[in-house]
């Protein structure tokens, strides 16, 4: 069997409604975990499956972040709905209000949910999810009952919200057709010279917002603005793969967040089970929080891609070999950024749009922002492989500028694009997921 390596790597909400999103998802009946010599029920049962639901989607399946979100979103909306009915509706339901037995674990619920799910959604990996999920619920001992129950809830949820998003448009949609060719103007970058990725993701069903162009952001700036004079001497000077500009702690960054190997999504994903295990959270706590982490970081991802291909702006590497479009500007036509572009538009930053919507989840859920955490990075040949941050916030600086380091993005996309995560952040946490009104 596969090993499965689990990572450990608001200013405008009230303070009392912030510490209460943490502290009442230590309800009484779910705030505790069990006892087995099975070493995988050492580990939250979220925080495990979750971890398990990476591997289906992103390693085996190979699902981009902005595929692999929505798919991950069902999963974790599963476990959520699943996890919320059995510690008694301490929350507002998203989807499914399955019929519970009493007792039931859960942990079984989890991860009857996620085994539904994924092995759904990826058949030809059923083998191997159904030895995972064999073996896990085997670990757990004097429960029968409860454990009994807990599958049946999860597998309700499982079929609900599979049902739910059956027609949601993640895998196929509207094709696209690029502009023709001319100043600031997407075209396929090198050395691939790939077709723009997944298009249809623009039309795929959100989970919070009213519509994907819900918060669609404003038009880029023009090619004789002031911004854009800024923005492309920066990246030009700073995200060329041979830059004076650039320091080795700022080329390391780059590598860090858009080197080899590295997935956004499974970066972020190992952070946040990181996050979950060393604030010690409960079973309904870290089902909570990633459902809402996971809604809101799609919801941004379809919202991004909505304004991607709205306005189809050119990467650096096009625009800096064409000198800008404006005659104050000095074209490189060798130039290429230090990490390989992206093949998709330019505008809004994707990393920002996943990452702002993140960084605004924690902060409310926590109610600060002064929270230690670590984030690893596959990236070969790391000065930093592991980075060690205080604040939320500061690890949302750092993926901004390696986007700016990394020679895929200007600085006005990357503001932006976090600012749209943030806004479907702050719509998700204030409309679903709460804490019932008549607790």
């Amino acid at each position: 069997m596969r090993k499965i390596r689990i990572g450990y790597v608001c200013p405008w909400v009230l303070l009392t409604a912030t510490m209460a999103f943490a502290q009442r998802d230590r309800a009484p009946q779910c705030d505790r975990g069990l006892e087995s010599e099975h070493p995988a029920l050492g580990t939250n049962a979220v925080v495990l499956w979750n971890a398990v639901a990476d591997n289906s989607i992103a390693v085996i399946g190979g699902k981009s972040p902005q595929q692999g979100s929505v798919e991950s979103a069902i999963v974790q909306i599963a476990e959520y709905d699943a996890v919320n009915a059995i510690c008694g509706y301490p929350f507002t339901v998203y989807a499914v209000k399955p019929k519970v037995h009493v007792p039931a674990l859960p942990e079984a619920a989890v991860a009857a949910a996620a085994h539904d799910v994924l092995a759904a959604l990826y058949p030809a990996q059923a083998a191997e999810l159904d030895q995972q999920y064999t073996e896990y619920l085997g670990g757990i001992r004097g429960h029968h009952e409860g454990k009994i129950n807990g599958i049946a809830v999860g597998q309700q949820t499982a079929a609900g919200v599979l049902a739910l998003r059956a027609n949601d448009g993640r895998n196929a949609g509207p094709a696209w057709t690029p502009p023709p060719a001319g100043p600031g103007v997407w075209q396929p970058t090198p050395p691939g010279f790939l077709p723009a990725a997944t298009p249809w993701i623009r039309s795929v069903t959100p989970w919070t917002m009213t519509s994907p162009s819900q918060f669609r952001v404003p038009p880029p700036p023009s090619l004789d603005s002031d911004v854009w004079l800024h923005d492309y001497d920066e990246t030009k000077a700073y995200g060329g793969a041979i830059s004076s500009a650039r320091t080795p702690e700022q080329t390391d960054l780059a590598e860090f967040v858009g080197g080899p190997g590295v997935s956004p999504l499974l970066q972020w994903h190992s952070t946040w089970r990181g996050i979950a295990t060393d604030r010690e959270l409960s079973v309904l706590g870290a089902a909570r929080l990633f459902a809402m982490l996971s809604a809101a970081s799609s919801d941004a991802l379809i919202g991004c891609w909505d304004s991607k291909f709205q306005y189809a702006f050119w990467r650096p590497v096009t625009a800096i070999r064409a000198g800008g479009g404006n005659p104050d500007l000095i074209a490189d036509p060798t130039w290429i950024g230090v990490v390989i572009t992206p093949n998709h538009p330019e505008y809004p930053a994707a990393h920002g749009c996943f990452s702002g919507a993140v960084v605004e989840v924690l902060t409310v859920y926590f109610g600060s922002d002064d929270i230690h955490f670590t984030m690893s990075s596959p990236a070969p040949g790391l000065l930093q492989p592991v980075r060690s941050y205080d604040r939320f916030s500061q690890a949302l600086t750092d993926i901004l500028n390696a986007r700016i380091y990394g020679g895929m993005h200007y600085r006005n996309s990357t503001v932006f694009g976090s600012e749209l995560g943030r806004r479907v952040a702050r719509q998700t946490v204030e409309h679903f997921f709460l804490p019932r009104k008549d607790e």
